[in-house]
């Protein structure tokens, strides 16, 4: 019989990443593709369905996990708001890929998966207290406090990247004015110089000094 494996989804405003793995954390096969624009619910769902059938073609996986760009229900069925994800509020995820695949579905926030996995296997393995931010199209935060993760009576705390740092800054998509995401994310990258990320760290490596 062999050791049972499991899917992980990162779901993001720019890419969906997702590995099949083992028991242990190893990785066993990968797959990032690119987030439907616009990313409506139902097109990302297909999305993720058809990607899926590339990276567990015989469906050997046990479970699927999936971290969305925002708070959870505490149950794991219902991803609550997406915030960089328009349209996405109450969205039962976890039903739907379950209808889809057969398999049993977790939905948690995607910083929180990460703020686990950097205690469990990471650089946060030696440490029972740390603080982890993530940075994509947005910022992400998990808290964690004596080995455990700190999710607040809401299931939303650790959100770092929606504290504001200068009040009169840009509108975040939160409601929220100048919000440390807005000025550090690739979205801010974006907005303030017209180029994405990597484009701009391809410039860098070839020598151009303009900001």
């Amino acid at each position: 019989m062999e050791a049972p494996q499991v899917i992980g989804i990162d779901l993001g405003g720019t890419a969906i990443k997702m590995g099949r793995f083992a028991a242990d954390g190893a990785c066993l096969q990968s797959l990032t593709i690119a987030t439907p624009q616009p990313p409506t619910p139902e097109i990302v769902l297909t999305e993720i369905v058809n990607a899926l059938a590339q990276i567990d073609p015989s469906q050997q996986t046990i479970a699927i996990g999936i971290g969305t760009p925002g708070p959870a229900d505490a149950a794991g069925r219902i991803a609550k708001i997406a915030i960089n994800l328009p349209g996405w509020i109450d969205i039962p995820l976890a039903d739907w890929l379950e209808t889809k695949t057969g398999r049993p579905t977790v939905v948690a926030n995607d910083a929180n998966c990460a703020g686990m996995g950097e205690a469990w296997l990471g650089a946060g393995r030696r440490f029972r207290n740390l603080i982890l931010l993530t940075l994509g199209t947005g910022v992400g935060g998990a808290i964690i406090i004596d080995g455990k993760l700190y999710v607040g009576h809401f299931g939303a705390s650790g959100e770092l990247g929606l504290i504001t740092i200068r009040p009169d800054g840009p509108t975040c998509n939160s409601g929220n004015q100048g919000s440390l995401e807005q000025y550090t994310s690739a979205s801010a990258i974006r907005r303030r110089t017209g180029k994405d990320p990597s484009e701009l760290g391809q410039l860098a490596a070839a020598g151009d000094p303009k900001p």
